[in-house]
């Protein structure tokens, strides 16, 4: 089993979106673009967000259930979790 200490402390997330270059940022930064992209998107959401009350809780759900949101026809928006090596 490797040792913890390789890894740093921080998550980061790759994130994959239609017409733009792979991203790295950091947790934070993804609930800030999922907040921004769901606040355009409360009259279409997923079922499973549907019954959560704020924006914020509904990213977050994302992130911890899920690696992508559906975003319109021939779009897509996906992130995976990884972690850098010190």
């Amino acid at each position: 089993m490797p040792d913890s200490l390789m890894y740093s402390d921080e998550e980061m997330y790759v994130v994959l979106e239609t017409n733009q270059p792979e991203q790295l940022i950091s947790a934070a930064e993804l609930l800030t673009k999922l907040e921004s992209v769901l606040s355009t998107q409360q009259d279409d959401l997923p079922p499973d967000l549907q019954s959560i009350d704020t924006i914020t809780a509904q990213a977050q759900h994302l992130m911890a259930t899920s690696c992508e949101l559906d975003v319109g026809p021939s779009q897509f928006l996906q992130w995976y979790v990884v972690r850098l090596e010190k």
